[in-house]
């Protein structure tokens, strides 16, 4: 199995990781009566900055989510797997896990350097596309 899609596979795995994260941070922020009902209420007690932060790293994973994965099944269906693609595909991915804990504790400026290492991921997987 080419790179790409190995790594394509890791990603949704780490969708999860990222879900959950926001969801158990928010839970433990709101409680589980939050968690279990509708969410509708106007009411809603803000979330803490661990919550936030988890919030706010999974809406960054999705922002840039769709493009890793239409990049990853377009070399794979084109043929165009390995070399750059690949090499993209794994610094998306390893950018991505390391961003996480570096948004949780809130460090700066590093925690841009891995964003901008997972733009880099993505730069080479379009360029081996093109």
């Amino acid at each position: 199995m080419p790179t790409e899609l190995t790594v394509l596979g890791v990603s949704v795995i780490l969708l999860v990781v990222h879900i959950m994260l926001q969801g158990q941070t928010a839970t433990r922020d709101r409680g589980l009566a939050w968690n279990a009902g509708p969410r509708d209420g106007a009411d809603e007690k803000p979330l803490g900055p661990l919550a936030g932060r988890a919030a706010r790293a999974l809406s960054n994973y999705q922002e840039t989510y769709p493009a890793f994965v239409a990049l990853a099944l377009g070399l794979a269906i084109t043929g165009q797997t390995g070399g750059f693609g690949a090499a993209g595909a794994i610094l998306w991915l390893i950018a991505r896990i390391v961003y996480i804990p570096l948004y949780l504790l809130g460090i700066p400026y590093v925690r841009s350097l891995a964003w901008v290492a997972a733009m880099l991921g993505l730069l080479l997987m379009l360029v081996r596309f093109f």
